[in-house]
């Protein structure tokens, strides 16, 4: 009945998004004369646009050459105007390409919707004139983010603690590493905050406190092994990084066979992220099928999008032994009726050595029968063939990870259904 529901909910889904898109037609020829404009023109090199005008109110500027020369064009349908209501976070797919060489896709992102990113520039003015609108260049140098001038030596924690997921509870070495690895500069390598000129030292501040995803992907980079999309530089109020691939969800009814090794691979995700040679526990604070792509020719799941992650420094959390930091942290299941629900404590998360959020959220959200998504339910592993189901194993297994009844069920079951995925899809290394 269960699964019955689940395709009613999917193919209201599908026609819903038919007759949007039946709209959509009408509106396109209603408006030929912009549409064809739209097209011939590459919006990515308009500054704009990019809304360059706004920096160093921004991500940053390493990439401006790339797009003001126009080496990145938007693909066709990300040209049209007319769907940007469609596309709420702000995300682009346009191909780059050096001179003689070829094009590849890439990924653009604002960071966020218009109307968040009109937040940004509200914020700044009230900080700084007690109004919501204001000359923002003017405005900056009377907000915190200018106090923090080249006089200041190091960024420390006392002093953006709270701005965003990344900073809840940061340490000084997590600091002295979003310095040393920022690439908005030219002269990376210094965790000296003083080495920064005053526009990249604003840019990375202002980042860190609205939005941020690119310090993620450039302190844990997909070069040294993280399991996050490759940085490759900023314009204004636009990023980009290299395009991994289709959506987890667009897997959703692969075969057998490919689900259970993109179950393993994300399960092996949420060990990497929790315990690692580098003692820096990041947290997956949102955990939705659209977070996460496949490679197309290796098979790679990657975080596609970061933006809420915690970092804990576990090495400080052992040097302090703040109240109960050795007890292992059990986080509690939430049985919502939203999707992609996940229940976790940030202060708990900053306080603890060993905590099992990561395969809470993997489990919960992805894998077992709890997870929904788009009208969906069941998970990535629903439908198991005759012989698994009846063996009940990975039903076991799934339940006790997402929602375990016996006291720490969650860390053995996520053990033992890493090692029991990995024999499936034939993964034992």
């Amino acid at each position: 009945m269960l699964r019955l529901v689940s395709l009613k909910l999917g193919r209201l889904y599908r026609y819903v998004k038919l007759a949007v898109l039946g709209s959509l037609a009408a509106a396109l020829v209603l408006n030929t004369h912009s549409l064809l404009a739209s097209l011939q023109r590459n919006e990515l090199s308009e500054r704009r646009f990019l809304q360059l005008n706004k920096c160093p109110a921004c991500w940053g500027t390493s990439w401006c050459r790339k797009f003001l020369n126009g080496q990145l064009r938007l693909e066709s349908w990300g040209r049209l105007r007319l769907l940007d209501f469609l596309n709420v976070k702000n995300v682009y797919f346009a191909r780059y390409g050096e001179p003689r060489e070829g094009s590849r896709r890439v990924v653009l992102k604002r960071l966020g919707s218009a109307q968040e990113l009109a937040d940004i520039d509200t914020k700044i003015c009230r900080r700084a004139t007690g109004r919501g609108r204001c000359d923002l260049l003017q405005a900056l140098h009377a907000t915190e983010f200018a106090s923090i001038n080249g006089d200041v030596r190091l960024l420390t924690p006392d002093v953006v603690e709270g701005w965003s997921d990344l900073v809840h509870c940061p340490s000084q070495r997590l600091l002295d590493r979003l310095v040393r690895r920022y690439a908005e500069t030219k002269d990376s390598g210094s965790f000296l905050l003083r080495n920064l000129k005053d526009s990249e030292r604003m840019q990375l501040l202002i980042t860190l406190a609205f939005n941020p995803e690119p310090l993620v992907l450039q302190s844990f980079p997909s070069d040294e092994g993280w399991p996050f999309a490759k940085y490759l530089g900023a314009c204004g109020r636009m990023v980009a990084v290299n395009y991994v691939g289709e959506e987890l969800w667009s897997y959703f009814n692969a075969p057998w066979e490919k689900r259970v090794d993109l179950a393993w691979q994300l399960m092996e995700i949420a060990e990497q992220l929790t315990n690692n040679d580098f003692e820096f526990a990041l947290y997956l604070l949102d955990v939705s099928f659209d977070n996460f792509a496949v490679g197309p020719r290796d098979g790679k799941v990657i975080i596609v999008d970061a933006e809420n992650v915690l970092v804990a420094d576990k090495r400080l959390i052992k040097q302090n032994k703040p109240e109960n930091w050795d007890v292992w942290y059990e986080s509690k299941f939430d049985d919502c009726d939203k999707e992609a629900c996940l229940s976790f404590s940030k202060e708990i998360l900053c306080a603890r050595a060993t905590v099992d959020h990561n395969y809470y959220a993997i489990c919960q959200n992805l894998l077992s029968r709890h997870a929904t998504w788009r009208g969906t339910s069941g998970g990535l592993l629903h439908d198991p063939p005759a012989e698994i189901a009846k063996d009940g194993r990975l039903e076991a297994l799934l339940d006790e990870c997402a929602n375990p009844k016996k006291r720490y069920g969650r860390f053995q079951a996520a053990k033992e259904l890493r090692e029991y995925l990995a024999q499936l899809s034939n993964n034992v290394r």
